[in-house]
């Protein structure tokens, strides 16, 4: 099978993080029989350090899979229609299972996969290592291959994912979505125990605060409780904020983060455009500024442009500003999200606690607090739109829509133009 086997070759050679200086060694002619042997400790770094590094890759694509979809902005480039065609259902136009905007972002995410699966078994098979630090490596690794997986089963929904990826001559099957929530769930339980007791022998850039093997097993429980707000297993992501970093008083922004450098080596935020440009821009729906509560100041997410950017029938008078440099980070999670999980797990068995979370992010954004009714509908469609503004380009809004069915209340700005529900499996993936 050409799908996954070869895209899960392993890349050792590996990028540089900001602020993260290490000692990489040889790697001129790295191979894999040399570090699943018997790693030495800056060999199991490399592979830490590789895999947050390519974590990064083609994540803008990912962004603007669902702030296109989910109509939060439109990407416009003169030179890729397909942001404005393909991704909008424009004029009977269907999505590609061998466009850059599924393929990219779904082979970027099984590479680390891959690296994360061979960290485990290096870690495992290593003596150079103590137990704890082997447990530590892994239980790293396995927190980070279900949040790979969970972001590629963001795009493909029903469609699935392949869960089972350790062998790339023997894979797994496809499996459905609720199927691959439970073992990505599974997996993060996994992370977790291995995680409890470890040793982290590691540097990592953009854990500030969460490093260690108590705050890694904090980042597992964020990461977890995702995954059962979407099963809609209440209680159990509840339990999992308690283990978790999420402080309902505390910095909205505290959190895990991709982050860039300009060093050598190093990336830029690829989903950096400048305001106020033309041919290559991103601009945010007009929907956005026309639903925002009046004193809101997550208003300035999408600052007002010199003149109004147009192209394909579309148009738009503010820019996407949420990533407001090169260098700026982009959230993996971070506290504001999980103290919307929190609403939207206690609005189910505490209408009051989730009004009070709910009155946290709306305070805390210059509104005045909520004055709606505390019912289920009520609070839900309340947590939803602060999902909206709270959340916005960081990879949510056509996946909370999509979960609790209101894709139709998305607009469409053309005749014609479609919402997808999801993405079609790669074409590789279905030989």
């Amino acid at each position: 099978m050409l799908n996954l086997k070869y895209l899960l070759a392993v890349t050792i050679a590996i990028t540089t993080l900001l602020s993260c200086k290490k000692d990489y060694g040889n790697l001129n002619s790295p191979t894999v029989e040399s570090v699943l042997t018997n790693a030495t400790q800056s060999q199991l770094n490399n592979l830490v350090s590789g895999t947050e590094s390519g974590m990064r890759n083609a994540i803008s694509f990912y962004l603007d899979d669902i702030g296109t979809i989910g109509r939060e902005g439109y990407r416009f480039s003169g030179s890729e229609p397909r942001y404005v065609t393909d991704l909008l259902g424009f004029n009977s136009g269907t999505l590609s299972n061998s466009n850059f905007y599924i393929t990219n972002p779904w082979a970027a995410r099984y590479r680390v996969v891959k690296n994360c699966n061979i960290l485990i078994e290096a870690a495992g098979n290593s003596s150079l290592v103590t137990d704890n630090q082997k447990n530590g490596y892994i239980g790293f690794a396995k927190t980070i291959k279900a949040y790979q997986l969970l972001m590629n089963l963001n795009l493909t929904y029903s469609n699935g994912i392949r869960t089972d990826v350790n062998d790339p001559d023997n894979l797994g099957p496809v499996v459905g979505y609720d199927a691959s929530l439970a073992a990505i769930a599974a997996l993060l339980d996994e992370g977790k125990t291995s995680l409890t007791g470890a040793a982290v022998s590691f540097q990592l850039a953009g854990f500030d605060n969460l490093d260690d093997a108590a705050g890694l097993i904090k980042v597992n429980r964020a990461i977890a409780a995702r995954v059962e707000v979407y099963r809609k297993n209440w209680p159990a992501a509840l339990t999992a904020l308690g283990e978790s970093f999420f402080d309902l008083t505390g910095d909205l922004n505290a959190g895990v983060y991709h982050v860039f450098g300009t060093g050598s080596g190093d990336q830029l935020n690829p989903i950096f455009i400048p305001q106020n440009t033309n041919g290559e821009t991103r601009v945010a729906h007009p929907s956005f500024a026309a639903d925002i509560e009046s004193g809101d100041d997550r208003i300035a997410k999408a600052t007002l442009r010199s003149s109004t950017a147009s192209l394909s029938n579309l148009s738009s008078d503010r820019d996407v500003w949420v990533y407001t440099s090169s260098t700026a980070p982009i959230p993996l999670i971070r506290n504001e999200e999980l103290i919307l999980i929190f609403a939207e797990a206690s609005i189910q068995s505490s209408p009051g606690v989730a009004e009070d979370a709910l009155n946290r992010i709306r305070t805390g954004h210059g509104l005045a607090a909520y004055s709606g009714p505390l019912t289920t509908v009520g609070l839900t469609d309340e947590m939803l739109r602060q999902r909206r503004y709270s959340l916005f380009y960081e990879g949510h809004r056509w996946v909370d829509l999509r979960r609790y069915g209101r894709l139709a209340s998305l607009p469409t700005d053309r005749a014609g133009d479609d919402v997808w529900e999801e993405f079609p499996l790669p074409l590789t993936e279905q030989q």
